[in-house]
């Protein structure tokens, strides 16, 4: 069976695997500065590179959703004002 579009709680499931594989791409990029282990650091590359692949799986299927949430125009403004 081939579906055009995604169900709600599909889309939204995908949605929360986007957001868990985007959290986790983030978090090896941003250790990757704190490890001084070559290997661990390779590990992490690796990590992120499989990362991207992943979440670009993800948005192919994701655009199948059947609902697209529009994007506010106002942005939310930032906490520090540079003055920090």
């Amino acid at each position: 069976m081939d579906r055009e579009t995604l169900a709600a709680h599909e889309a939204l499931e995908i949605h929360e695997a986007l957001n868990l594989k985007t959290l986790d791409l983030a978090k090896s990029k941003l250790m990757q500065g704190l490890v001084f282990d070559q290997d661990l650091r390779a590990l992490m590359q690796k990590n992120v590179e499989q990362s991207l692949l992943g979440i670009r799986d993800l948005q192919s299927i994701y655009e199948k959703a059947s609902f697209q949430a529009p994007v506010p125009e106002s942005r939310p403004t930032p906490i520090l004002d540079g003055r920090g």
